[in-house]
């Protein structure tokens, strides 16, 4: 790639050295205002994983039995994004910063995937395979179930808040 061509998808940033001279850096125009979001998204990431495993050393799991742990918390999970996906889109309006600090940092690390995967590995190598075949079946059930109940409950919250405070208002 030519350096023209270089520079317009990086992009170029400069600033002074030490020594007074130009510093030139390149930053992916991609990344160009996205600090933000990543400096979230990560710092939620970090509380997300950290609650995941304080509920594995809450509640560990014993080896070759249904790890209801991680089931649980991708379950608890889900419900909350449920949650989550009615309060951003249809509440009131949120920051910028909201969706991707709790849903993809913080409900991002507190749900696992490959938890999952290692926990149905683990299962299966252990000769528990109806166990292993129950999780494999089951996580994914619930976690939809979970986004439902949460996005349901919360639209039917929202809507005795909305009635109640229309009530008060008629009075």
């Amino acid at each position: 790639m030519g350096a023209r061509r270089a520079e317009a998808a990086e992009g170029v940033a400069g600033g002074a050295g030490a020594d007074g001279g130009p510093v030139v850096t390149r930053v992916p125009l991609l990344l160009r205002g996205q600090g933000p979001v990543l400096a979230v998204v990560a710092l939620g990431g970090v509380m997300g994983a950290a609650a995941r495993y304080g509920a594995s050393l809450l509640w560990p799991t014993a080896h070759g039995t249904f790890p209801w742990t991680t089931f649980g918390v991708n379950a608890v999970g889900c419900a909350l994004m449920g949650v989550l996906m009615v309060v951003i889109t249809e509440g009131r309006q949120a920051h910028p910063l909201v969706r991707p600090f709790l849903g993809t940092g913080v409900l991002g690390g507190f749900t696992t995937f490959s938890t999952y995967a290692v926990d149905i590995e683990r299962l299966t190598a252990s000769g528990e395979v109806r166990t292993a075949l129950a999780y494999l079946v089951l996580t994914p059930v619930a976690a939809l179930a979970a986004v439902w109940a949460g996005s349901a409950a919360t639209r039917r919250a929202t809507a005795a808040a909305v009635a109640v405070a229309a009530s008060r208002r008629r009075r």
